[in-house]
């Protein structure tokens, strides 16, 4: 079953006034993965942000989505998009109560379910992440578990997709996804100035353990 999977980050001695350049610091990192020799430079830029206060049952009081195709040429969200301006812009009122989110988009490679009955294809595809800084306050102090920063990475089906007929060719797909992954924690880890990380599944089910016997079935 596809669960979902989540970075944590905590720094040391934390401050609500480090929050900003924490997230930028993080951004950056998944912007050059994301990148990773892909000509789209759409991958480097943030695609939304919101502002959430108190609880994540409270609406936003701060939303922005960004247009960064060939549209945005001549649009104003071309220059908002860019990590630094779009922290800046979401974080201009910093609340201890308030999680200030970011979305960001990578290429992954995902199964083409369409032909039934045919071999699966894979194709590169946008994907989707979310990237979290939360006030201390925030749902009642949920830091403490969430990390000062967290990682939204969707459901994990593109790490360890449950499908037993995988061949050699999901298999090199499923690992090339998998390095993408480590690369990214692994250079927040160098580059950000935490003190602990902690890569976890919604369901408590350990990632490294899936992944391992995801990879021992492929090989």
């Amino acid at each position: 079953m596809a669960d979902q999977l989540y970075l944590s980050l905590w720094y040391p001695n934390f401050r609500l006034e480090a929050l900003p350049a924490a997230l930028v610091g993080v951004l950056r990192q998944f912007a050059v993965i994301a990148k990773d020799g892909q000509a789209n430079s759409a991958l480097g830029r943030v695609a939304a942000a919101s502002v959430y206060p108190i609880d994540w049952t409270e609406s936003p009081t701060y939303q922005r989505i960004y247009v960064n195709d060939e549209r945005a040429q001549t649009s104003e969200d071309t220059e908002g998009s860019i990590i630094e301006n779009a922290v800046a812009e979401a974080t201009e009122q910093l609340h201890d109560d308030m999680a200030y989110e970011f979305e960001m988009r990578w290429m992954l490679w995902l199964p083409d379910t369409a032909g039934a009955g045919l071999d699966t294809g894979w194709h590169l595809e946008p994907w989707r992440v979310k990237i979290t800084g939360f006030g201390p306050q925030f749902d009642a102090g949920s830091f403490e578990q969430n990390g000062q920063i967290r990682v939204d990475f969707g459901l994990d089906t593109p790490w360890v997709l449950e499908d037993e007929s995988l061949d050699e060719d999901a298999a090199e797909r499923i690992k090339h996804n998998v390095e993408k992954l480590l690369a990214f924690t692994l250079s927040v880890e160098k580059h950000c100035g935490i003190s602990s990380r902690l890569l976890w599944t919604e369901s408590g089910e350990p990632l490294a353990e899936k992944l391992i016997a995801r990879l021992q079935r492929l090989n």
